[in-house]
């Protein structure tokens, strides 16, 4: 393998591990809270399968995230008219005023590369990565 694949992987694993032993000061967890911005962020009425597809994860584990944030009263599940195996969930007041309080503390590390980095390069880099999730998305 050649050895800009190998530093590549490196320095991609660094920043995922930084981000991900990155503590938090929410009382969810990531996954959680991604889903509930993403709710939240939805022009449309959003479903199990919605959420499964856009993070790229299981069906199961994106309803094992959905009971957690409605039994923390964060999410409410909203059952479907049509078929009653389906439903939709929207954040509740709670969920509005956690998504308040915690916005700035959850996107502190953009607004921290966005400084350091340079209007120029942070959006060069949002970019890319904007590119290399299309491209990963495909296969």
């Amino acid at each position: 393998m050649k050895e800009s694949i190998m530093d590549s992987r490196d320095v991609v694993s660094r920043f995922c591990r930084l981000q991900m032993n990155k503590k938090m000061a929410i009382p969810i967890r990531a996954s959680e809270m991604g889903a509930l911005i993403f709710v939240q962020k939805s022009e449309d009425k959003v479903t199990p399968l919605m959420i499964s597809n856009f993070f790229g994860i299981a069906k199961p584990s994106v309803t094992d995230m959905i009971d957690s944030l409605i039994k923390k009263t964060y999410l409410i599940k909203i059952p479907s008219k049509i078929d009653r195996r389906s439903y939709t969930v929207e954040v509740t007041g709670k969920g509005y005023e956690l998504l308040e309080s915690t916005a700035k503390e959850y996107l502190k590390t953009m607004d921290l590369l966005e400084e350091k980095m340079g209007d120029q390069k942070f959006s060069l880099f949002i970019q890319l990565l904007q590119e290399a999730n299309e491209l990963l998305s495909e296969e």
